[in-house]
């Protein structure tokens, strides 16, 4: 299970940073689920630079979005801030537990695959063991589907079927000169 673990973190990271190729920016890109924390206490989105098989402390927020993202197109964090205190309002902390607000935003219509339209985004808190990490979490609140390599590839049946394509860049997010 360890190395699973570790096998997902350094495909996520993978995918986040080496997957986007550089001649090709601006004609295409890549879609697939990006990985967000932010830390107790912070107001703001971070990439994730390791996988889910990472400790999350009490207080944290996790999220994931289906992103597109290109060398001229960054990707894009969840679209619901990562505020702890409304995600986890009224969920009560104790000593054998800890608390994670979890997003999972859906992404666009616009690099959505073909066919298929993006769910509702999810903004929930779990209360877990202490042991938990990020992908046990992440499993608590929606069914994962991963490829054999360990890659992240559906959440909630999103995608249905593909796995971290390489797709043209979407009309919609084509800069205009």
């Amino acid at each position: 299970m360890k190395f699973k673990a570790l096998l997902i973190s350094i495909l996520t990271v993978f995918t986040s940073v080496v997957f986007i190729p550089q001649s090709q920016a601006a004609e295409k890109g890549w879609r697939y689920w990006g990985y967000f924390q932010a830390a107790p206490g912070a107001t703001k989105w971070t990439a994730a630079m390791t996988g889910p098989s990472v400790d999350i402390a009490d207080g944290a927020v996790e999220g994931w979005s289906f992103v597109f993202s290109s060398d001229d197109v960054p990707s894009l964090s969840p679209q619901v801030k990562p505020n702890f205190a409304t995600i986890c309002a009224g969920v009560k902390s104790d000593k054998d537990t800890k608390r994670i607000g979890v997003v999972i935003d859906y992404g666009s219509k616009a690099w959505a695959p073909k066919g298929e339209s993006p769910k509702k985004t999810i903004t929930i808190c779990v209360r877990t063991a202490k042991t938990s990490l990020g992908i046990d979490v992440l499993g608590q609140v929606t069914k994962i589907r991963a490829a054999s390599s360990g890659l992240i590839c559906g959440l909630g049946g999103y995608p249905a079927k593909e796995c971290g394509v390489e797709i043209p860049t979407p009309k919609a997010l084509v800069k205009t000169k």
